[in-house]
């Protein structure tokens, strides 16, 4: 099996790679030279310039390209360009976020609507969508679509309410004994997927008649309040959790970060996902890793790598002006009555 991954050293695309490694396919990345990965073909091009990206790709011809860059209508055309008539399957990466917001139903399959008023990021992924369907039923382009929701791996602790710098900030604040900023009240519900399970699943997509044309989400079957996943982290570090609450809306309004976006338009809302249709196309698939087991072999691996220990002052700031606006409004309501 000849497969190409366009991007190939992310989260998910990692584990991909590695999953493909492993079962002995021919293995390619297309990217700018971005990441050592071992065991694999390289092309080194920016997939962005479409001239280029023909140049280099043009004595190739795949059994199937996965592509996990992108984000704008404009790339889907390109794309759709470049590789019309070069590989029996294209799988485009899209993102769970782009049903509903709200939702109407909390339990999310793959004929949830599509509509997502809060997030840019969601729309310009729908629009993609809606190209590489109008492609299929109009041509019979070969597209895949695959829908990811909250994704890890053992290089990310994953938490609702982050910097721009990722989690370490969070895991700092919880060894350092300061209050952390839970969205809500943490009671809704969430899926965390580990991209181990997920590049499994995506695994036997690859080449599978039954997919194409399809849209197929790929996510645990576990689901957990977001009070639950931070006491679980909490747990594995040894320390007492630190819960503050603080409504979404109002964190969206703080003009610091996109919260509106990746909190109103995503992980404020509760969702369980139904993966039958996953099930029905991968015969034999579960997601195998819980929370509480990914989780501790991500913390232990952040732990142990200082590297991955990445300060973000702003955020911490941010975090204690938060919590300290909220206790003051607390305060002063207890005052006045």
């Amino acid at each position: 099996m000849k497969v190409l991954l366009i991007g190939g050293t992310g989260t998910i695309s990692s584990a991909i790679a590695d999953n493909f490694r492993e079962k002995g396919w021919d293995v390619w990345l297309l990217n700018r030279g971005n990441g050592n990965v071992q065991g694999v073909n390289r092309i080194i091009c920016d997939i962005n310039d479409e001239a280029q990206a023909m140049e280099k790709l043009k004595t190739h011809s795949f059994d199937a390209v996965a592509d996990f860059v992108i984000f704008k209508k404009e790339q889907a055309e390109s794309r759709y360009r470049i590789f019309k008539g070069k590989t029996r399957q294209y799988i485009y990466i899209s993102s769970a976020s782009v049903y509903q917001k709200p939702p109407s139903d909390y339990r999310i399959n793959e004929g949830t609507p599509h509509a997502n008023p809060f997030w840019q990021y969601s729309r310009d992924k729908i629009e993609c969508e809606e190209f590489f369907i109008n492609k299929y039923r109009e041509e019979g382009f070969p597209v895949t679509i695959v829908l990811p929701s909250h994704t890890y791996d053992d290089k990310k602790v994953p938490v609702g309410v982050h910097g721009a710098k990722g989690s370490w900030q969070v895991i700092k604040r919880m060894l350092d004994g300061k209050p952390v900023i839970i969205h809500g009240d943490g009671t809704s519900l969430w899926t965390m997927t580990n991209s181990i399970d997920f590049a499994e699943a995506f695994a036997g997509l690859i080449g599978n008649i039954h997919a194409t044309g399809e849209m197929v989400q790929i996510t645990s079957d576990e689901s957990l309040t977001w009070n639950q996943v931070y006491q679980t982290i909490a747990e594995i570090l040894g320390v007492p959790l630190k819960a503050m609450h603080i409504s979404s809306e109002f964190l969206s309004n703080t003009g610091r970060y996109d919260f509106r976006g990746s909190l109103l338009g995503d992980k404020a809302n509760s969702v369980v996902f139904d993966n039958a249709k996953l099930k029905r196309l991968v015969p034999g698939f579960t997601a195998k890793i819980r929370f509480d087991q990914g989780a501790a072999r991500s913390i232990k691996y952040l732990l142990s790598h200082k590297e991955l220990q990445i300060e973000d002052p702003e955020f911490e700031v941010w975090c204690d002006r938060v919590i300290a606006a909220q206790e003051k409004a607390l305060v002063s309501l207890n005052q006045v009555f």
